[in-house]
């Protein structure tokens, strides 16, 4: 019999990717065990290294950087400009959202004060589009993870009709490079407004039996309810925000704090976490603001299309790239700007020498990473099954963690 060469080795181990604890330091009836990196719970390229006793987990540790993308470096190298499809891949799942921060950030730093207004109100709308197509993702993807398929085919269903309205808009489906700084790639398609209008209507019903089928489902309720509580105190001091933040309570929502755009002249409320089914700060009101929102966005994407039909009507003069700035150099400065993403805020620190059109550097703030940085402290003496629960409920993109 030919015996078998194997080609890992103990003594090759120590090449791979090192542990934070080692089998020496387990206690009696620890296992060590990995999570990842292409486990389907996880929500992207996510290794978690799990120390458990039984069923019971005493510690997580988070291993980032399987997804790469050297977003920051690539800014350093290119025109203000060009780095807006760059930005669509941090939070794939909401580029919109992203390049409106971005575009919103190049804009102060240059002085560009006046955007006509229905580019704004076009950017609202088509940003609030994106926010649902993400909520519904993170909804039904945590519906599948507990062993719920039907709400993540009926998410996904109607994700569609709003990727394939924003296709028609820009001509992509996920990645869109459509928000120039100073204003749009183009003006929406003839038509699109009653398309819009069409779709918020079919889609309200769509939502309450959304609401039946998972947030008030007896199981759902009793896989989430209470588990993975997250504190107030802890979620600020861990940077958390977003729907993972106003779950614990906090009515904390940039697009009231900040006022940016047009959302000061639209009226909207801002969903926080009550405990309704469990405690304050859990699984089950992380996924409840999140649909809550849903409900939010349909009604700025309602006002949106109001003005955009009634107010500020499309003409044949109208030029949406009429503040676009032929070249971008600002002088040289530091510069903070944020917006808030489907995930919490996302920002950008800008820091700029005035002699040329490439950023000296671009720093990403990224909402999903500061999210994910409280996955240990939320899972300490839960249950393996439980893990999953809790991660879900996070909503994390690993393409904007390891940015």
């Amino acid at each position: 019999m030919q015996k078998i060469q194997y080609k890992y080795k103990p003594e090759n181990l120590s090449i791979s990717e090192p542990t934070k604890f080692s089998i020496e330091i387990l206690e009696d009836q620890e296992m060590l065990i990995n999570l990842g990196p292409q486990h389907p719970s996880t929500h992207g390229v996510l290794r978690l290294e799990v120390v458990t006793d039984g069923e019971l987990i005493k510690e997580v540790v988070p291993h980032m950087g399987y997804l790469h993308r050297c977003f920051e470096k690539h800014a350093e190298n290119l025109p203000f400009n060009q780095i807006i499809p760059y930005v669509d891949r941090l939070d794939y799942v909401a580029a919109l959202n992203s390049e409106h921060a971005y575009a919103m950030g190049v804009e102060k730093m240059l002085g560009i004060t006046e955007i006509p207004p229905r580019v704004e109100y076009i950017r609202v709308l088509v940003a609030e589009l994106n926010r649902l197509a993400s909520h519904f993702l993170a909804v039904g993807t945590y519906a599948q993870d507990l062993g719920a398929s039907t709400p993540f085919l009926w998410l996904f269903r109607d994700r569609e009709t709003i990727l394939r309205m924003l296709e028609w808009v820009s001509g992509a489906r996920l990645l869109y490079n459509y928000i120039w700084v100073g204003g749009l790639f183009y003006d929406l398609p003839v038509g699109f407004e009653e398309k819009c209008r069409e779709f918020v209507d079919y889609v309200k019903p769509k939502l309450v039996e959304l609401q039946q089928l998972i947030i008030e489902n007896q199981i759902f309720i009793k896989r989430t309810a209470g588990v993975g509580v997250l504190p107030i105190g802890m979620a600020v001091n861990y940077g958390c925000t977003g729907p993972v933040l106003r779950g614990s309570g906090l009515k904390y929502d940039l697009r009231r704090v900040d006022g940016y755009s047009v959302y000061p002249e639209i009226e909207f409320e801002i969903p926080i976490g009550e405990g309704k089914m469990g405690k304050t700060g859990d699984s089950w009101d992380r996924t409840y603001v999140r649909v809550l929102e849903c409900w939010e966005s349909l009604k700025i994407i309602d006002q949106c299309i109001e003005v955009l039909t009634k107010k500020h009507i499309r003409n044949k003069s109208f030029n949406p790239q009429i503040a676009v700035p032929k070249k971008i150099r600002p002088v040289a400065m530091d510069f903070y700007t944020r917006a808030e993403n489907p995930k919490g805020e996302l920002g950008f620190y800008f820091r700029t020498n005035g002699k040329t059109d490439v950023p000296d550097r671009l720093k990403c703030r990224s909402c999903s990473f500061h999210n994910l940085s409280v996955l240990p402290e939320l899972s300490k003496g839960m249950l393996v099954a439980d893990l999953v629960t809790i991660i879900g409920s996070l909503d994390l993109v690993m393409g904007e963690v390891d940015r």
